[in-house]
């Protein structure tokens, strides 16, 4: 996470909008737009990845075999507001059927996820984790997974302040209404 930055101007910093993102130059790293200032993070780690991957396999394997909707990985930008413009990427997410409207957007994608997955990388601080947890929910978002996999722990956020904090390998991880039939333990998840 290298901070927030904005683009300087005579009159001071101007926010950048959605447009100014998309046509930003492919650099190799991950851009989140936060109320107009753009935020860059560098590549993750392999324990990020790994845990990142395993998530998106098991989930991304129940939701398409059972057709609930559209997955997308750690690149995809969602746009959750406007004005100033705010576009954040998960490290995964899901959309279930009956909300999409049509085939993939070609940029950012208007429709808010109905299940976010954020894992934290050993340089994240807990309140900026949280910060971005709660921005998702705020968003619409119905369910967010905190995967913190130094700890092993996954912090499971919903509408309404409610918390749980699950940890231990047989912890059992679960879809709840949001992606009906799915549970994994948490041992699969962090192998």
């Amino acid at each position: 996470y290298r901070g927030p930055m904005s683009i300087a101007t005579s009159g001071g910093p101007h926010l950048l909008t959605v447009g100014q993102l998309a046509e930003l130059p492919d650099d190799g790293l991950r851009h989140e737009l936060i109320e107009g200032e753009l935020t860059t993070m560098p590549p993750a780690g392999e324990r990020h990845g790994s845990v990142a991957g395993r998530i998106a396999a098991y989930v991304g394997h129940h939701i398409l075999v059972n057709g609930l909707g559209r997955i997308t990985g750690a690149e995809t930008g969602y746009l959750l507001r406007r004005n100033p413009d705010t576009v954040r990427a998960p490290d995964f997410a899901f959309t279930s059927t009956d909300r999409l409207t049509g085939p993939p957007d070609r940029t950012f994608s208007p429709i808010v996820p109905d299940l976010v997955v954020e894992v934290a990388s050993p340089s994240d601080r807990l309140a900026e984790v949280t910060r971005t947890a709660l921005m998702w929910l705020d968003a619409g978002v119905r369910l967010v997974w905190v995967v913190e996999p130094e700890t092993e722990v996954v912090i499971v956020h919903r509408p309404g302040d409610a918390v749980t904090l699950l940890r231990g390998a047989d912890a059992t991880l679960s879809g709840e209404d949001v992606v009906p039939g799915f549970a994994v333990h948490l041992h699969e998840i962090f192998g």
